[in-house]
């Protein structure tokens, strides 16, 4: 782009100002990240291969390699380990049916709105009323007609009541229905001892003994539940300030803050940082507290393909070279945003290639550890730590203390002067209340043993054995034939169900087997895509693990959910990046 007079000392004037916590900087155009071209396959022979997401219509531009799956080539001086991830291509008889089954569930669904509108079947859900007809329609979009005819048949999976510790095993209040979904009845008796492999408890810091409990409950009787003030007026508490000290310390950067709601710490966040002038570039499968946060910011927003390094950068390079619509003056800041762990698909960010196409492109990254932080990396320090990374690469690290810690809220880590910014600029820590004194013990708590700063090795034993046991369940799973996705190293292991009935019928007969699961579905997820998504956790013993694959096989064949057309054979003594596949007929 040349550069008239105008434009110039507008850049000059950009640079000399701090704005919004990030410093700005001149993007400058610079050549590829990748030394050949993208097209080329990569050798057979190549130590690192990475697997790389095609799905039918989204064109990845990746290669059929020897075990079925999609691939594409990456900088393999980038990475220090191998890096594979798995993601099928849907069987074309799947897709058909799965696409015939949501057409069925379509005409019969218009059909019952047809018989509600003229009241011969009642409609229970919310519609608006006679005299409000010639008003703009609350009610009519898609979404509401899936959840009238297709959400209510199924409902039943969701929202289920527990009443003991969501810990390795829980128990769950029973309830019935008899007007079809669309109100329950409690029982009175309770599920004990259900397998739980649904909650994010991937060190197994959820549970009411121990160091963790303890420490809490001395700091209640002590501090209270509640504080009953923000942090800027008198909600300020010493454990605050510890706790904070400590998430910098552990995550190794300057300084950092906690918020008391994790979707908040994005939602919220982001406008802080950016605003109009600046330029988003988001993957597609970001959170949904993401997505918000950048539609607040009044930034413009591009998406770039899940996890894909070439349009990602072809995005930067379109950026650079265009600068804003209609003016065409340089972007202010140029944010690149992305998750360590995406929480529905199980895949990991190719953080040590975006990092250097942030640097080659002089834009900011902003990375939401929210499912990776204590989940990966050999000290449990998010995929920072997983790839061998400096932290100081990353300009924006958030996380919550939701999962890995068994807590609430969520951090901004970064540079001293981002943090004092945000301290006075973030709507979450302006106006909302300080977090509970038990919750943040909690998290000084639990990251201590993951530090080893508590004396024992409760901490480094649980994150081995999260790694074991997320290694064992998805090689088994895949053994079984079943279609998963994601990464290797993932806790978040997404098993595909595609039908809208098997849904339904997943979660039940898994509950009917004391395994409590969690199956997801439309709009969390493409129309086609359904899936039942494990969370491993340290918790689970190799029994427990056992004990649920083998039920997984039987509903998985009762069902007819062994999808995989490249079953993985089961082997004791099989290299971690070699794996043996035969070839299974549609």
């Amino acid at each position: 782009m040349t550069e008239s007079p105008d434009t110039k000392a507008a850049d000059d004037e950009v640079c000399r100002r701090v704005k919004n916590g990030l410093k700005p900087e001149r993007n400058g155009l610079a050549k590829s990240l990748y030394p050949r071209p993208c097209h080329e396959r990569p050798s057979k022979n190549r130590c690192h291969t990475a697997e790389e997401e095609v799905r039918p219509g989204m064109g990845r531009g990746g290669w059929v390699g020897e075990a079925g799956v999609y691939a594409a080539s990456y900088d393999g001086r980038l990475y220090s380990r191998p890096f594979i991830e798995y993601f099928e291509e849907t069987p074309m008889m799947v897709a058909v049916l799965t696409y015939m089954s949501y057409g069925i569930l379509t005409i019969f669904g218009y059909v019952r709105d047809f018989l509600r509108h003229w009241k011969i079947e009642r409609c229970h859900i919310a519609s608006e009323k006679e005299e409000q007809k010639d008003f703009v329609p609350l009610y009519q979009d898609f979404e509401n007609f899936y959840t009238r005819n297709i959400y209510m048949r199924i409902r039943d999976n969701w929202n289920r009541p527990i009443c003991s510790v969501p810990g390795a095993k829980m128990d769950l209040m029973e309830r019935a229905t008899y007007d079809y979904n669309w109100t329950f009845e409690y029982t009175g008796w309770v599920v004990q001892d259900v397998i739980n492999l649904g909650s994010y408890n991937y060190l197994g810091f959820a549970e009411n003994t121990g160091p963790c409990a303890d420490s809490a409950a001395e700091v209640t009787m002590k501090y209270g539940v509640g504080v009953a003030s923000t942090r800027q007026e008198i909600g300020n508490l010493d454990r605050h300030e510890e706790m904070e000290k400590q998430v910098a310390r552990f995550l190794g950067v300057e300084s950092a803050m906690a918020f008391g709601m994790g979707f908040a710490t994005n939602s919220m966040n982001i406008p802080a940082l950016v605003g109009k002038g600046c330029l988003i570039l988001s993957d597609e499968l970001n959170h949904a507290s993401l997505v918000l946060g950048a539609r607040l910011s009044g930034s413009t927003i591009r998406v770039f393909k899940h996890n894909n390094m070439q349009s990602l950068e072809k995005l930067l390079r379109e950026a650079i070279v265009h600068g804003q619509p209609r003016t065409h003056r340089p972007w202010k800041k140029i944010l690149i945003v992305v998750e360590g762990i995406y929480s529905m698909e199980g895949s990991i960010v190719r953080l040590p290639e975006v990092i250097a196409l942030k640097k080659r492109y002089r834009a900011y990254l902003y990375l939401d550890e929210a499912h990776s932080i204590g989940a990966l990396g050999p000290r449990g320090r998010g995929v920072v730590d997983y790839f061998g990374l400096d932290p100081c690469d990353v300009d924006v690290m958030m996380g919550t203390f939701t999962k890995s810690f068994g807590a609430a809220g969520g951090y901004i880590a970064g540079k001293r002067e981002l943090i004092e910014y945000l301290r006075s600029h973030s709507h979450s820590a302006v106006y909302a209340t300080s977090m509970s004194p038990p919750v943040v013990e909690q998290i000084i708590t639990s990251m201590k043993c993951i530090m080893g700063e508590d004396g024992t090795t409760i901490g480094s034993e649980r994150l081995q054995q999260l790694a074991e046991n997320t290694v064992y369940f998805r090689k088994r799973l895949r053994e079984m034939g079943f279609i998963i996705y994601g990464n290797n190293d993932s806790p978040v292991v997404p098993m595909m169900l595609y039908m809208p009935a098997k849904i339904g019928a997943f979660g039940r007969e898994m509950l009917k087997r004391n395994i409590g699961v969690v199956v997801v579905g439309f709009p969390a997820t493409p129309i086609i895509e359904s899936r039942a998504r494990f969370c491993i956790s340290a918790g689970h013993s190799k029994n427990m693990l056992d004990q649920a694959l083998n039920i997984i096989s039987e509903v998985g064949d009762l069902l007819q959910l062994k999808y995989s057309r490249h079953r993985l054979q089961p082997s004791s003594a099989r290299p971690f990046d070699d794996d043996v596949y035969e070839d299974i007929d549609d």
